[in-house]
Order: structure tokens, then sequence, then C-alpha cells
């Protein structure tokens, strides 16, 4: 008897998840605190009963699943199938929610693929309610001051914005008269399911069990790196541990599952989606001089041109779940503190002076370094303080990054390291003048320079800058000065004199390597010839 009651009232949720959902409240329900107090129960056979128990256990077989940067994966199951002879459909149940239908094979022995439907509608309050349009149901309504309960068959008629029912001869709208209300349904509509279901029919050649391998590519499974770096700047060293991140959105957990981690730039072409930005942060360290590609190779396996990153064991990938495995652990790589500034064209800063960029750098090579690829990821900086206990200092992203490569990464603001660039002049200046600047520019990085021929007037303009660069520390310091917009599309501007020797790191960048005393400051003086 007991078990017959559990059967006929199994509860599929409370209805008030349905109804007093905010988008729904958004548009007007009207009945919204009368339904948060219904719930929905179904009358179902012994063989539906039976069915719900089994579905509870994952119906997945031998899993396998490769995940890449792009935020999509590679699953493949295989499981042991009876078929019938002749034609039959065959449900796989416990797919990922996030299918790429278009994807999907299978593979097996002595049967030909006639058709395949993926059935994302699943089960719940909303669409139990939205597929009852046209059946009839019991509404079973309780009274609170005296526990009797009354029975009403009635007919849904619409679910739009609300639930329109007949019952008898008068229409009703489901509203709060304060009554818990309970609504029963006779059968589950038979395009609902518990469950992401992929159902596809065969044509089978033989009856009889034989394993059969579904594959496709899902979307909602991601990983990244994360490392986590303890920076001891009094011994020159770094200490970092890499961990993979994986994250799954899928509506699916993945048991037991072989799995495979792929780093690099996959190419998909999914609407909306630009696989090369998937961080927001890609290009952020682009900015940060001191970051050289390396050319050594990292003792892992290859898959074309990515790196591929196994998980020692099987693992259960949980839907909705945080997973994280090392897979990078170093001690004593060489390390150390840096400081950066770059100002843009023209800028002026009169009324204050502003902080420089801390740099920490480090190199991926093998001798002395961390002596391996990285994953793109985010890297978080620890440093200890005079009680030892390890203090966050900043964090940043860096993109895939090959053995040996130099790393350059902002952590933040210095505090008492400051910068303030000031336009001292800016004038005109004759053609004649500009020809006879020449001979004083800086020759280009490959050591040639060539004579410009004026065949027209043209305006040029000469600008005087001024950086002075304070060090309230009492630790003497070297600030990577730079002055960007240099280029000004003619890619010949010019540099008659400066006060310290700077380097052109491109057509729109020139570099000072400027030292402040500690507890001092150095003032910076530089002319520059442009058309602009």
């Amino acid at each position: 008897m007991a078990r017959d009651q559990q059967r006929n009232t199994l509860a599929i949720a409370a209805l008030s998840g349905y109804i007093t959902n905010p988008a729904r409240r958004r548009a007007g329900i009207l009945c919204a605190a009368f339904i948060s107090t219904a719930a929905v129960a179904i009358l179902a056979s012994p063989a539906l009963y039976a069915q719900t128990s089994a579905e509870e256990k994952s119906a997945q077989g031998d899993v396998s699943v490769t995940i890449y940067n792009s935020g999509q994966a590679l699953i493949r199951d295989e499981r042991q199938i009876t078929l019938p002879n002749g034609m039959t459909r065959i449900p796989f149940p416990d797919v990922s929610a996030q299918i790429r239908p278009e994807t999907v094979t299978l593979n097996g022995s002595n049967f030909d693929i006639l058709e395949q439907n993926f059935d994302f509608d699943l089960l719940s309050p909303g669409a139990l309610m939205a597929k009852a349009v046209g059946q009839n149901v019991t509404l079973l309504r309780t009274n609170p001051a005296t526990g009797a309960e009354t029975r009403e068959r009635a007919k849904i008629l619409a679910v739009n914005g609300g639930v329109v029912m007949q019952i008898g001869s008068r229409i009703e709208v489901l509203r709060d008269d304060g009554l818990p209300v309970r609504v029963i349904f006779d059968r589950i509509p038979p395009n609902l399911r518990a469950k992401p279901t992929l159902s596809v029919t065969v044509d089978s050649k033989t009856a009889g069990k034989r394993p059969l391998s579904l594959s496709y590519l899902s979307n909602g499974l991601d990983w990244r790196a994360d490392y986590v770096a303890l920076f001891d700047e009094a011994k020159g060293a770094i200490d970092v541990q890499g961990w993979i991140t994986l994250t799954n959105n899928t509506g699916t957990t993945f048991t037991n599952a072989n799995t495979l981690l792929v780093a690099g730039e996959v190419a998909t072409l999914q609407q909306g989606r630009n696989n090369f930005n998937r961080n927001g942060n890609r290009n952020r360290n682009r900015q940060i001089r001191g970051n050289n590609p390396g050319t050594e190779s990292a003792n892992r396996e290859r898959l074309g041109d990515f790196y591929i990153y196994p998980l020692e064991k099987r693992t259960t990938i949980a839907n909705a779940q945080q997973k994280q495995v090392s897979f990078l652990d170093v001690a004593g790589a060489a390390a150390s503190r840096g400081y950066q500034y770059t100002n843009g064209w023209l800028y002026s800063n009169k009324d204050e002076a502003e902080s420089v960029q801390t740099i920490l750098k480090f190199s991926t090579s093998r001798e002395g370094g961390l002596g391996d690829a990285l994953p793109a990821g985010i890297v978080r900086v620890y440093q200890r303080d005079k009680r030892g206990n390890a203090q966050f200092t900043g964090e940043s992203a860096i993109g895939h990054t090959p053995g040996g490569s130099d790393l350059a990464i902002a952590t933040g603001e210095a505090f008492d390291i400051k910068v303030q660039p000031v336009v001292l002049d800016r004038s005109r200046i004759s053609s004649g003048e500009w020809e006879e600047s020449y001979r004083y520019r800086i020759t280009k990085d490959d050591g040639s320079s060539e004579t410009i021929k004026v065949d027209r007037s043209v305006t040029y303009y000469r600008t005087q800058m001024q950086y002075t660069v304070s060090n309230a520390s009492n630790k003497a310091v070297t600030v990577d000065l730079a002055q960007s917009g240099l280029n000004n599309y003619w890619g010949d501007t010019r540099v008659p004199s400066e006060s310290i020797k700077g380097a052109q790191r491109n057509a729109n960048t020139r570099v000072w390597q400027v030292p402040v005393p500690a507890n001092g400051e150095t003032v910076v003086t530089v002319t520059f010839d442009t058309r602009y």
C-alpha cells in the first residue's frame, strides 16, 4: 500500500517553480501566488515507476571525453545494446544536454542507420503543464481547516501567462484562494524525458547484443589552466604549481570517464562564438614588454599542432561542477621583479604622477625555468610577508606559451614608484629643419638608414617630452619607460636628442631603461620630430 501511494503520488516538482519563475512574473502571471501552494503529481503505472527508477542510474557505458579550450568536447560512449532483427528505435539517454546533433556518429556491426532524433524537451513542471494542453487532469484541493479533500476533473485549455482550464461547464484560471492544491496528471506526455535522450532508428541485419559506439561534439565542457606562483624576491626564484580546472555545464554527468585535455585554439564555426578571444584577456600581456616565444618542444603528447594533457586516472565529471587536477609542480625556477610604464603619444599629466606596473619575469625553459609548455590560463602570484604567510600580490592571464619562452606578466601597480610625463614644448618646424635633424636620428633596428627626398612642402612637428621617474622605496630600481604612438602612419619619427640612450623596440615604440636611486628621482628628456 505504501509503495502504491508512493508510486501514485510521484512528485515531479512544485508547480511554483513553473508559475513563479521571474521571467514569467514579469510577463504578468495573475495566479502566481495561488500556484505557489500547488504541487504536481502523476498517477503512474508500475511499469512507468520501474522505468523512472531505472533511469536514476546512468545509462552511459565506457565513456571517453576529450575537452578543448574552445568550450566544447568530443564525447565517446560505448554501450552494450541488444538489437532485434529488423527496424528498431534505440534510445541513448544520458547524453549531453548541449549535444550538437549534427556531429553524432554511431558505429557498430550489421545495421544501417535510418534516422536520429535528439529529445531535449526535458520533464519539468513547466513542460509538463505546457504539454497537458487539451488533456484532462485532476485537481486535488485540501481544506486547511478541516483537512477534507475535494477532487475535480479539469481540462487544460491554455498555458499562456497562466493556466486556463475547463471544469464542467465553467472556465477557470488558477488563482490564489489560499487553498493547497495538487494537479495530478494521468500520464507523462510521450515527448517529455527525464534526461536528455538521443534516439536512433536502425535496421539491424541480425539480432543479438553488441557494442555500439556513440560519439558527438558537445558545448558546455571547458577547461583552463590555473597557476599558483610563490615568488621569493630575495632568492630570485619562483615556485609554480599548475592546476587544470574542468567545468561541466552540459546538464549531464559523465561517470568514470577517461579524460583528455587538448591545449590550443581549435577553430569552430559556432554562431556568436569567437574562441580566439574566449577569456576576454587573450591579448592582455601583449602590452607588457619582455614576452618572447621560445623554441623548445615540451615532453608531452601531441595531436597535430596541439598538446594533450591526459588525466592519469578515470574521473567523474559531474554536472554543474568545477574539478581541479594538478599537472605542474616546479620549485626554484629563476624569476625577477621589474617595473614598466608606457606613455601614449602627446599624453601629458602636469597635475600628478602615475604608478608604474609591477612585472614578474620568468622563463619556461628547461634550464633555469619551468621546463614545460604552459596552456593558457591565469597566473596568481603570492609572496611571503615577515611572518612567513603567503599573501596574494596580483594575477594576470597568459596565452598558450611554448617551452623556452620568456614571460613578463603585470601583477599590479607599484605604490612607491611613479612617472609623471609632461609635454614641455610642441612647435612646427620647416622642411629644412626636418632634413637637418635627419643626421641625428636613431637608425633602424637593422642598422640601415635611408635618405628621404622632400619633393613638396610638408608640415613637421618637434615635441619635447619630460618624464620624471620617482622612487620612494629604500631600494634603487630600474624602470622600463616607453613612449608609444611614434609610427603615425609614415613610420619616420626621429629622435634628435635624448638624455638617456634609448632603443627603438619597433616603429611605434621607443624604450629607455631608467635607473632611479633609492628615495630619489630621475628626469628623462627626449625630443621627437614627427609629421604629426
